[in-house]
C-alpha cells in the first residue's frame, strides 16, 4: 500500500502517491488581539456573526442582530408566527436544548457556509432537520445531521456502506448540505424555494412552480415560495419548513429576548491520522490516549470499530495528540493493529453459528464484519472463503445500526414509486437514459417536471408518466456531503498538516490538523476530497 503525500488536503477520494518523510507546515503566528473591536472582528472573521456563539440570556438581549436571510420581511407572517411562539413557550426546553447540542457545530458549520458563498444562517437548518444531532435516523431512513439518504449521500461523494457512514460525520455531511443546496439555489433562484427542495424534493417544487404558474405571477423572490405554499400542493411538512427556518432564526438569534437559557460547549475539535485498512479504533484510542467514549464520538462514520477492510482512511483523535497517535500506531505489528484476523472455511460442515461459537462470538458480530458472508442452501459455510474473526476490543466501538443501503422514499419502496409513474434516479443515470428508457423525450421528461436543465441528483424522484399516480416526492429530503478521508493527522482549528504513514507491514500513519475547514493544497500528489 502506497504511502501518501506529507502534505495532503481533504478531497474526494484517497489516492496512491509515494512515500515521504514526515514534515510538518510552517506555524503561522496570529497578528496580537489589543482591543475589543479587534476581539469582535477577529471572532466575527472565524465564527459568523454569531460571535460567542448565543449570548448569555442576561446580556445583549436588546442588542439587534444581523441575519444574512430574509427573515424580517416574514417574521409577522401566520406560520412564521406560529413556530416563533411554539420555540419560546410548549418547545422552550427542546428549542433551547437544541441550540446548547448545535453550540459545538455552530462554528465550523458557518464558516464552511460563509467559505461557499452561501448565507451562514442556512445552519438552522440542521437544527430544524436533527436538532444538529449526526445521529439522527428518520422514519424514511434519512441520517444524519443534514438527514441525507444513501443514494442522495452519495451522490455528493460521501461514502456509505456497510464499514462507513459519511452522513453521521458533521463536517462531511456539511460539505455536501452546502453541495446540494448551492445546487438548489441556482436551480430556482431562491433560496426558500431551495430549502422547500431539500426537504421535499427538487421535482416536486419544479412541478409545482411549472403547474402553478399563473397563480404565481407576479410573485418574485422569497415570495415565490410563500406563494406556493399557498396552493394545495407541497406536503404540510414541506410548506412548513421554511418558516420553522425563519422562526429558529429569529429565536437562535436572540435566545435572551425570549428569555431562554443556552449552554455553550466547546468548538468541535480534533486532529486525524490516516491509518491503514483495518485498523482498530482500540489501537487508535490506546495510542492517542483517548477514552473509548471520546475515541467513538470523535469517529461517528466508523460503524464497526474498525476502519474499511478495503483502504486507508483518515481517524480523528483529541486535539493535540496526532504526532503522537501516528507514532504509537507506527510502531505497532500488523496483529497489534488490526481489529480482526481471518480464517479459511475448510470443508463443507461448519455453520455461521457454530463458527462463532468455536471463537467466542456471536453470529450476530460474526455477520458484522463478514457482511458478504456465503452459505450453502443448508446454512453451511461455504469452503474456501475467508472469514474475519472481530477481537473482542473492537465491539466497545461498533454500532449496531440498519443497514445503511436501506432507503424508504415516503413508506414506499423505488419499485413501488416506479408502479406510482414515478422514478428514483439512481447514481450516474442522465436525464437523456431515463427519457429513453420510460420512451419519452428529453423535452417531454423536463416538462413532466417542471425542470429547466438537464442536471438530475441520486434520491431525486421524476414523474415518468403523466397518467394519475402517486405524488409521493421520494427521499429527496435526503441531503449529502463528499467522500472519504484519509488518515492524516488535522485539527478542526489549525491547517497544520505532518505525515506518518504505516501500512499493514510497515508503513507510517500520515498526521493532518484540520478544523472542518478546507486545508489549502500542498502538493500535487494531494489526494482528492
Amino acid at each position: 500500500m502506497a504511502t501518501p503525500a506529507s502534505a495532503a488536503r481533504i478531497e474526494d477520494r484517497p489516492a496512491a502517491v509515494e512515500s515521504r518523510p514526515i514534515s510538518r507546515a510552517p506555524v503561522v503566528t496570529p497578528k496580537p488581539v489589543t482591543t475589543d473591536d479587534d476581539l469582535a472582528r477577529a471572532v466575527v472573521a472565524v465564527f459568523g456573526d454569531t460571535a460567542a456563539l448565543h449570548p448569555d440570556s442576561t446580556s445583549g438581549a436588546d442588542a439587534e442582530p444581523v441575519w444574512d436571510i430574509n427573515v424580517r420581511s416574514y417574521e409577522t407572517h401566520e406560520r412564521v408566527a406560529h413556530y416563533v411562539q411554539l420555540f419560546t413557550t410548549d418547545g422552550r426546553e427542546r428549542f433551547a436544548a437544541r441550540l446548547s447540542r448545535g453550540s459545538r457545530y455552530e462554528p465550523m458549520i458557518r464558516s464552511k457556509l460563509r467559505a461557499s458563498g452561501m448565507p451562514e444562517d442556512l445552519t438552522y437548518l440542521a437544527l430544524i432537520e436533527s436538532g444538529y444531532d449526526p445521529h439522527a435516523y428518520s422514519r424514511a431512513a434519512a441520517v444524519g445531521m443534514w438527514q441525507f439518504m444513501s443514494s442522495t449521500a452519495r451522490g455528493v461523494g460521501l461514502r456509505v456502506d456497510w464499514w462507513m457512514d459519511e452522513r453521521r460525520d458533521p463536517v462531511r455531511s456539511t460539505e455536501g448540505a452546502i453541495r446540494f443546496l448551492g445546487f438548489l439555489q441556482k436551480e430556482f433562484g431562491s433560496l426558500y424555494l431551495a430549502a422547500a427542495a431539500y426537504n421535499g424534493g427538487p421535482g416536486r417544487v419544479a412541478r409545482g412552480l411549472t403547474r402553478f404558474a399563473s397563480e404565481l405571477e407576479g410573485a418574485a423572490g422569497e415570495d415565490r415560495f410563500f406563494a406556493l405554499a399557498e396552493q394545495d400542493y407541497l406536503r404540510a411538512e414541506t410548506k412548513n419548513y421554511v418558516p420553522q427556518l425563519i422562526a429558529a432564526a429569529l429565536v437562535a438569534k436572540l435566545p435572551g429576548r425570549y428569555g431562554l437559557s443556552v449552554d455553550s460547549s466547546p468548538p468541535l475539535s480534533y486532529d486525524s491520522v490516516r491509518v491503514p485498512a483495518g485498523t482498530s479504533l482500540a489501537a487508535v484510542a490506546t495510542a492517542s490516549g483517548a477514552t473509548n467514549v471520546v475515541m467513538k464520538d470523535l469517529n461517528p462514520a466508523i460503524l464497526r470499530g474498525v476502519t474499511p477492510p478495503d483502504g486507508e482512511v483518515w481517524v480523528h483523535v483529541p486535539s493535540g495528540t496526532g504526532e503522537r497517535a501516528a507514532s504509537q500506531l507506527d510502531g505497532l505489528s500488523m496483529d497489534q493493529r488490526l481489529g480482526y484476523r481471518t480464517v479459511r472455511v475448510s470443508g463443507a460442515a461448519l455453520t455461521p453459528v457454530a463458527l462463532s461459537q468455536r471463537e467466542g462470538v456471536t453470529a450476530k458480530q460474526l455477520r458484522w464484519y463478514n457482511p458478504t458472508l456465503k452459505t450453502t442452501r443448508k446454512g453451511r459455510l461455504v469452503a474456501g472463503q475467508s472469514v474475519r474473526i472481530p477481537v473482542r476490543e473492537v465491539f466497545a466501538f461498533a454500532r449496531d445500526l440498519p443497514d445503511p443501503s436501506i432507503e424508504r422514499y415516503g413508506g414506499e419502496s423505488a419499485a413501488a414509486l416506479t408502479r406510482s409513474g414515478y422514478h428514483v434516479v439512481r447514481r450516474g443515470e442522465t436525464l437523456g437514459g431515463i427519457a429513453k428508457r420510460y420512451h419519452l423525450t428529453v423535452q417531454r421528461l423536463q416538462a413532466l417536471n417542471g425542470l429547466r436543465g438537464s442536471r438530475v441528483l441520486p434520491g431525486q424522484t421524476l414523474r415518468v408518466s403523466s397518467g394519475k399516480g402517486s405524488s409521493a416526492s421520494a427521499g429527496t429530503s435526503a441531503k449529502r456531503a463528499s467522500g472519504s478521508r484519509k488518515a492524516v493527522s488535522r485539527k478542526v482549528t489549525s491547517q497544520k498538516t505532518t505525515t506518518a504513514t504505516k501500512a499493514p507491514s510497515a508503513k507510517k500513519a500520515p498526521i493532518k490538523k484540520s478544523s472542518g475547514k478546507t486545508p489549502p493544497a500542498k502538493r500535487k500528489t494531494a489526494a482528492k476530497r
